[in-house]
């Protein structure tokens, strides 16, 4: 396990390509006022010893240096040890509908780009708790079993998409039947299911389902995004609108928040309904009434006992730099008879 400790100075590697191009601006000014001077071949013989690689060599190595001193600055820390520590909390499933009316831009950027936004702010305020994601449109998906790692939660997070899942529709009682699986019996954790969805829903009997899932110790909370006047699902190549998704009778489809669904769900579960039009709104709700719940504890493995790295990085800056400094652009003896780059003389 390792840890950046200042990303922030990664910005150093900027230089690189800077010095290329200047590297390159400079030899085609030279070039150019080279031939001015006299032609080629008898600059040869005026400077024999001038080595074309070594300049190269010397940017290069100039190269590594910055880059190594990059690194050096970011701070690479290495976990050495892993513990078991006991930390509290509340176990949370996130179901995320990823049908093809998520695509509808009646709230920006879309409804599922909206999602993102507002699980990802929600993780950023929690403290203990562990989460799990699930995907879901005809069909749901496990997208990411219970876990503390919430880096790599939101990786998996981000790289969810309306293509990911070939069967279409809203299937909402498969996604509270799926959560169920999510959450051990063997630790009695204040369970908690957050469905973020436009409301519409193909299936039957999710409120059931929904009361169901309450019975075993699964509070659901309920996230509409979109408007309730509805918006268009838009058809789109590389990012321009070619079209808008169509009936069978040629109509263009208006998909529109169902508020009145996912209130019965979120009812029927003992949780409550939330709008997402507003990020913090829905951020502070849902920190409130994870705080209000009771915690439980439980076991996790996690890292300690993390070393730095920068001295090695440092050290090869250095060596490079030590390296550039004696490292001069004429030819040298031994390379002369070895010859390795084919260079005439």
């Amino acid at each position: 396990m390792y840890q950046l400790e200042e990303k922030i100075w990664f910005w150093v590697l900027a230089v690189i390509p800077v010095i290329m191009l200047l590297y390159l601006v400079l030899q085609f000014w030279k070039k150019r006022a080279q031939k001015q001077f006299a032609d080629s071949h008898l600059l040869k013989r005026l400077s024999p010893n001038k080595s074309g690689f070594k300049t190269i060599l010397k940017v290069v190595i100039i190269s590594l240096a910055f880059a190594s001193l990059a690194i050096a600055l970011v701070n690479p820390k290495i976990g050495t040890k892993l513990e078991t520590v006991k930390r509290e909390g509340v176990d949370i499933v996130f179901a995320i509908d990823v049908s093809k009316s998520m695509l509808a831009e009646d709230i920006a950027p879309n409804r599922l780009e909206k999602t993102k936004q507002l699980v990802t702010q929600i993780m950023n305020n929690l403290a203990g708790d562990r989460v799990g994601i699930i995907a879901y449109a005809g069909k749901a998906f496990p997208q990411l079993p219970i876990t503390t790692d919430y880096a790599s939660a939101k990786m998996f997070l981000q790289s969810m998409n309306t293509d990911m899942l070939s069967s279409q529709g809203t299937a909402i009682n498969e996604a509270i039947e799926l959560s169920k699986t999510y959450f051990d019996d063997e630790q009695q954790t204040n369970r908690v299911l957050i469905i973020i969805s436009d409301g519409e829903d193909h299936s039957e009997g999710s409120q059931r389902v929904a009361a169901e899932a309450n019975d075993e110790g699964i509070r659901i909370f309920t996230i509409g995004v979109g408007d309730v006047k509805g918006g268009p699902i838009p058809i789109k190549k590389n990012d321009v609108v070619l079209n808008y998704k169509k009936d069978k009778n040629g109509e263009t489809v208006i998909t529109k928040l169902d508020e009145d669904n996912l209130k019965n769900i979120a009812e029927q579960g003992n949780g409550s309904y939330i709008n997402g039009s507003n990020t913090a709104e829905v951020v502070e709700t849902i920190t409130d009434i994870l705080n209000n719940m009771d915690k439980t504890e439980y076991e996790a493995k996690q890292f300690a006992d993390f070393k730095d790295q920068f001295q090695w990085f440092l050290g090869f800056a250095i060596f490079f730099l030590f390296i550039d400094i004696f490292l001069l652009e004429r030819k040298t003896a031994w390379l002369k008879r070895l010859n390795l780059f084919n260079e005439n003389f």
